[in-house]
């Protein structure tokens, strides 16, 4: 694109937590540049929770939505469906060049599924993360995604493999980095001290050891009231050594109320919080000793920041966090999740490294590279 030509329109698409982290240094890169993008972020709802959106939206100064589809909780089948019936008539509406999605729930699928099938070009960020594992709802929003968006582009260099084994073309893959990392390093300095969120737990008891920092929500770990009980059971032992703090997820809070769990946790040293905004929990990784989760995100905030995580799945998408980070995969199996724990508690566990053009510029690259395919589209049209 010249200077010349009219802004680039996009409509840019965030709808669950894990989105909240990706969009905003796209956004602030977009709008600060008027004279070559007009952008305009739709939140579909999916995750609707006011309070979570002003922990993130104000704390990460994502602009306010000038679109809110408002479609709120469902199964994945209703949920999906409801997006892309309210979606459409956003796109009949505004006619933009481009839709942007971002990650792997349920809006990235569903408003790129609208795009496409209108005629309008879908970019996908944070394109060709595979676990391989089917059963994962978010694999399966990962690959159709990939599959019919019109540029990619990839978190680190092994996504461009992925992409081209599922019979896509090079030239639409892009590598650029990681834009969640450019959202931790742009708020590393602004992070709320670990010392004044642990201060506001009740009944929190510190320890010279330090703390680690817990996470649950996949449905593989949750729903089964048999892997729940024995990942809280284990976890629970952890704590003896090392105090946990715990941001509960409402809908683990309540698996493990529905299956009868709650003493197990009750006379632990796991402190359940409320789900904690961006910038609190920011500052409770960077002085943990230890992450346990099943977050995918947090694979990779722990590896950007140094610090050891222990994986409770079978597998990840996120394997450079592995293979370069201070990441670890134990599944659910108490012996290895043990041995792991030991291990950090022992030697302070894996050194890593950061991961290449993990470096808080990934927007900057996604916005030049945009405009530098939008031009050569014009050009051949």
């Amino acid at each position: 694109m010249t200077r010349s030509d009219p802004p680039l329109r996009l409509l840019c698409i965030v709808g669950a937590r894990p989105n909240f982290m990706k969009i905003a240094p796209l956004m602030r890169v977009f709008r600060a540049r008027p004279d070559r993008f007009d952008a305009r972020l739709v939140h579909t709802g999916q995750h609707y929770d006011e309070a979570m959106k002003d922990a993130f939206f104000r704390q990460l100064h994502i602009p306010e939505p000038d679109i809110d589809l408002g479609v709120g909780s469902g199964s994945h089948a209703v949920q999906t469906a409801e997006i892309m019936r309210r979606f459409e008539p956003v796109l009949d509406d505004l006619q933009p060049d481009v839709v942007l999605v971002v990650g792997d729930v349920n809006s990235t699928i569903a408003c790129a599924l609208v795009a496409t099938k209108k005629g309008i070009a879908v970019v996908h960020v944070e394109a060709g993360l595979r676990s391989g594992d089917r059963g994962m709802p978010e694999e399966i929003n990962r690959v159709l995604t990939d599959q019919i968006s019109d540029l990619l582009f990839t978190t680190e260099a092994d996504g461009a493999t992925n992409l081209m084994r599922e019979g896509i073309a090079a030239d639409r893959i892009h590598f650029v980095g990681n834009v969640m990392i450019d959202t931790l390093l742009a708020n590393r300095e602004r992070a709320i001290p670990a010392e004044e969120t642990l201060g506001g737990i009740a009944g929190f008891a510190g320890d010279p050891a330090g703390f680690g920092v817990l996470t649950l929500h996949r449905p593989s770990n949750v729903d089964d009231p048999v892997v729940l009980r024995r990942l809280l059971e284990v976890l629970v032992q952890l704590s003896e050594r090392l105090p946990l703090v715990f941001p509960i997820h409402p809908r683990t809070r309540g698996r493990i109320a529905d299956a009868g769990l709650s003493p197990v946790l009750a006379a632990s040293r796991i402190a359940l919080t409320d789900p904690l905004g961006y910038l609190q929990l920011l500052g409770l990784m960077a002085k943990a000793r230890i992450v346990l989760t099943d977050s995918g995100g947090l694979q990779e905030e722990t590896t950007a920041l140094g610090i050891p995580c222990v994986t409770l799945r079978e597998n990840t998408e996120r394997p450079i966090t592995v293979e370069q980070g201070t990441n670890t995969i134990v599944g659910t199996d108490p012996a290895k999740i043990k041995d792991c724990f030991d291990e950090v508690m022992a030697s302070g566990g894996k050194s890593g490294r950061v991961p290449e053009l993990w470096d808080g510029q990934a927007a900057e690259r996604i916005a030049d590279t945009l405009l530098a395919w939008a031009g050569s589209r014009a050009e051949a049209a």
